[in-house]
């Protein structure tokens, strides 16, 4: 304890003797804070010192670091593209005449199958109706079979009535083949047609010109404009 006031006082001592002379003390704390601020301040003038004047000549000048538009690398550059544009323009007309002719066959798949549809409807009953012409040829053959003086004599009203009722029976046949687009065809004096007459005889006949029908064996039927069966004739030589 002696020897802590000793040196207490010892430093009393040297203060005042400097405090005699002039000299200014500082807490250990106050030295350490000016250490530290010098030497922020040297790092901030170390980060503001001007650059290299030769490392900033290539940003003044500004030409010689850019990319030429005529130089070689450009130039071919620019005729890939060409080449490129040219080929996508040939794609894209190929592309486009594939798409018109995929809807031109669309186009004719939908007009076929309208067609188809139509005939369908318009021929549904061809088979039958064709079934029914020996019907109706049957029915004529009946009315030929019975002379026609005895067709309207009262002298045999049995007779007369069965031709009245064949007659009928006939008619309504045909009305009924009319309603449904079939139509007779009884091409007496018409001139020969392939489509719709068979030619069964060539006959001589100088009253007609060479080519003209002159008998009628039987009847043609006609279902919506198409031949179903061609009538059967007789057509004048030449």
């Amino acid at each position: 304890m002696i020897m802590n006031r000793a040196a207490g006082f010892a430093r009393r001592a040297t203060l005042a003797h400097r405090a005699s002379l002039g000299v200014r003390t500082e807490s250990p704390f106050i030295s350490a804070r000016r250490v530290l601020s010098a030497s922020a301040a040297s790092g901030e003038a170390t980060k503001e010192e001007p650059t290299d004047d030769s490392s900033a000549e290539p940003n003044k000048e500004g030409g010689e670091g850019a990319t030429d538009p005529d130089s070689p690398v450009e130039t071919d550059y620019t005729a890939e593209l060409e080449v490129r544009v040219a080929e996508l323009e040939e794609e894209l007309k190929s592309k486009h005449d594939q798409v018109l002719r995929a809807l031109a066959e669309a186009d004719n798949a939908r007009r076929r199958a309208k067609i188809d549809v139509d005939n369908a409807h318009k021929f549904a009953v061809g088979k039958f109706a064709k079934e029914l012409l020996d019907v109706a040829d049957n029915l004529t053959r009946a009315q030929e079979a019975v002379p026609e003086e005895m067709r309207s004599a009262d002298e045999h009203p049995q007779l007369k009535a069965l031709y009245e009722g064949v007659s009928m029976t006939e008619t309504v046949l045909l009305k009924t083949f009319e309603k449904q687009g079939l139509v007779k065809i009884w091409p007496m004096d018409e001139k020969f047609d392939p489509n719709f007459h068979d030619a069964l005889f060539e006959m001589p006949d100088p009253t007609k010109e060479a080519g003209t029908i002159a008998h009628v064996a039987n009847a043609g039927y006609v279902l919506n404009e198409r031949c179903i069966r061609p009538a059967g004739v007789g057509v004048v030589k030449a």
